[in-house]
């Protein structure tokens, strides 16, 4: 009798391990369905957000237009709040990554300053709805000011400084120089490209003109240095 449970004993522990390793087979599959389903909704609630407000942007919106079940909101991004830090954080991480990927890297570090404000200035400008949202929402919610703070400009910052860094061997630069020049940029390029036209009514071109010239400005005080 006692040999007989023990052997159905086994058997169950097999058969559960057997499940156990046939879902975690099937994990990765499951995985990257999650993955599409969440950049369906980050990508549909960016558009939506951007167009029609957050406040009049209903989760039953979104969940229609990335093809998915509302109560996905919920269960991936804790409702949408949740869902706006998601957009938050996966545009800036888009930003960042073409400005690593896709710009070169100039022949000298005025050009390169240069050439980073020009960039940003006109990527500030294509992003302005997002922004004003972006703007809108931190004004009324600490919450989101606190995480637009760590996800924008600071996560933009590091990448300018990175980019400056690459011209350390020409120029007598340290980290506090750099640091210092890649906030200025930062939150300069966020003054021409989008407060100064997109909110106060001023020319874009003559934004972007006034910023690259105090491109040059900064330049040159980091080559005194």
């Amino acid at each position: 009798m006692l040999t007989c449970r023990l052997a159905k004993t086994q058997s169950t522990n097999m058969q559960s391990l057997a499940k156990q390793i046939a879902t975690t087979a099937v994990d990765p599959a499951r995985r990257r369905d999650r993955a599409a389903r969440e950049q369906a909704l980050i990508l549909a609630a960016t558009k939506l957000f951007a167009s029609h407000g957050y406040e009049a942007t209903t989760t039953r919106e979104i969940g229609a237009r990335a093809g998915c079940s509302e109560g996905l909101i919920h269960r991936y991004f804790k409702g949408k709040e949740g869902l706006l830090l998601a957009v938050m954080s996966s545009h800036i991480s888009r930003r960042v990554l073409e400005l690593r990927e896709h710009l070169p890297f100039s022949a000298s570090l005025e050009e390169e300053i240069r050439q980073l404000m020009s960039w940003e200035v006109d990527r500030m400008w294509e992003d302005r709805d997002f922004l004003r949202l972006t703007v809108q929402r931190a004004m009324l919610d600490p919450k989101i000011a606190r995480f637009a703070r760590l996800e924008g400009p600071t996560r933009l910052a590091k990448a300018i400084a990175e980019r400056l860094r690459h011209h350390r061997n020409h120029h007598v630069l340290d980290d506090e120089d750099i640091e210092t020049a890649s906030n200025a940029i930062s939150a300069l390029c966020f003054v021409f490209g989008f407060m100064r036209p997109a909110v106060l009514g001023y020319h874009r071109k003559e934004s972007k003109r006034v910023a690259v010239n105090v491109a040059k400005i900064i330049a040159r005080g980091l080559q005194l240095t």
